[in-house]
């Protein structure tokens, strides 16, 4: 079992603020005869009539001395679990969470902006301190 980003349990209790249930801490996707490892899966019920919606969640704190390399470490996994999940699980969607911090320089930036853009990718930011999801994307 791979260690837990530095963000993990503040994205946890971010989530359950906002009223999602953890369900998966991790959530374990297998690959053939591998195993991958999404840091939560929880879901959240929209309406009595809409039923409930899940999420996937890849925590990233993008603390190295290259945030070039964190973005692409991001970017891969991101979408190594998202074509996972289209097979394994269509109706969970998955978010990469970040920190306001990093949203505001490293997505900010062209290299950042080309993730952004990307088609089905999407984005959650929490504030550290509060423990809060501040802006969803899209």
């Amino acid at each position: 079992m791979p260690a837990k980003d530095l963000y993990h349990d503040t994205v946890r209790v971010a989530l359950e603020k906002d009223g999602w249930t953890i369900t998966d801490d991790p959530l374990i996707l297998t690959i053939g005869l591998r195993s991958v490892f999404v840091d939560l899966g929880a879901e959240k019920l929209i309406a009595a009539e809409r039923g409930t919606e899940k999420i996937a969640v890849e925590v990233k704190s993008f603390l190295s001395p290259s945030p070039i390399s964190d973005l692409e470490i991001a970017w891969g996994q991101y979408f190594l679990y998202a074509r996972t999940l289209q097979k394994q699980e269509p109706d969970r969607i998955l978010y990469l969470a970040v920190n306001q911090t990093v949203f505001q320089t490293l997505f900010a930036e062209e290299a950042g902006q080309l993730l952004l853009a990307e088609p089905g990718f999407r984005l959650f930011v929490f504030n550290s301190a509060t423990e809060e999801i501040i802006e969803w994307k899209p």
